[in-house]
């Protein structure tokens, strides 16, 4: 293999389309998709400082590495990537790749990251920016701290452990998501998405879990969490309190404490939801 070590490239393209490289203390300054439609990169200790660098690119290893704010838009199309002990200040990176595997990788401004990729593995990742990973298939993640709304939107076979979110309409539109060990924190979790079911988990939540076909938590707490499972069918098992339930369709609900329960849709039949509380003290809407 070729090997660079502390270089300086500028200019458009500047190893277009190369193959079998290392690079190592190396840096990509003024000039966009230095590395378009490259393959079998090994990138070491580098710095990404303009647009584009990875793009249609195959087989490709970065490690302690960074991408600055305008290295934007910088790995679409690229398949088979592993990113280890990286920063990524730029926005809108990731989209519509396949194989990609990170591993411990800070996204402070991760606007618009991570959309319509395939088979991703993440391990402790942190990132804020609204719609992460978006549209994503085949996701499995250990440990993600998030700040930002509107996260997974469309999202299908995701298994999340160990992470925290804080993120408004997260799961919207998903299909076949599980999610151990977490805490999750933001209004109207998972509208309109199938098969999601949480484990472990402590969500708060205002008007949360509506509209969901097979909606399953099983040892959670729900905090100042109200209207939740509107619309939804259910099988649910919340060791705390959960503020109010309005109109499920169907299922079972389980808890310590239930503030309210509502039934002011003739649509929704109270009898076809089974909700066992501990403590009887309820208020009933119907």
């Amino acid at each position: 293999m070729k090997k660079y070590v502390e270089e300086r490239f500028t200019g458009e393209r500047a190893l277009f389309q190369s193959r079998d490289l290392e690079l190592d203390f190396c840096t990509f300054a003024d000039g966009e998709s230095p590395l378009k439609e490259s393959s079998n990169l090994k990138i070491t200790n580098s710095l990404f400082q303009w647009k584009y660098p990875l793009w249609y690119c195959d087989n490709v290893v970065v490690e302690d590495s960074t991408l600055f704010e305008m290295g934007r838009a910088g790995i679409w199309y690229t398949n088979h990537l592993s990113m280890k002990n990286i920063t990524i200040e730029a926005p809108k990176t990731f989209r519509r790749c396949n194989q990609v595997t990170l591993e411990n990788v800070d996204m402070p401004n991760a606007e618009e990251t991570l959309w319509n990729c395939q088979h991703v593995s993440m391990k402790q990742i942190t990132a804020k920016g609204n719609y992460f990973g978006m549209g994503c298939s085949d996701v499995e993640i250990d440990g993600l701290t998030l700040v930002g709304n509107y996260s997974f939107d469309g999202g299908k076979n995701i298994t999340i452990r160990n992470s925290k979110l804080l993120s408004k309409d997260a799961f919207w539109n998903c299909e076949n998501v599980t999610v151990y060990d977490s805490f999750i924190s933001g209004q109207y979790f998972g509208w309109n998405a199938k098969n999601v079911t949480l484990i472990n988990c402590t969500v708060e939540s205002d008007q949360g879990m509506c509209y969901m076909d097979n909606i399953v938590m099983k040892n959670c707490k729900l905090l100042n969490t109200d209207l939740a499972f509107e619309y939804s069918t259910v099988d649910v098992e919340i060791t705390g309190k959960i503020d109010s339930v309005k109109n499920p369709y169907s299922g079972r609900i389980q808890a310590r404490e239930i503030g309210e329960i509502i039934f002011d849709n003739p649509e929704m039949k109270a009898a076809d939801t089974e909700i066992i509380v501990d403590d009887k003290n309820i208020k009933m809407v119907v």
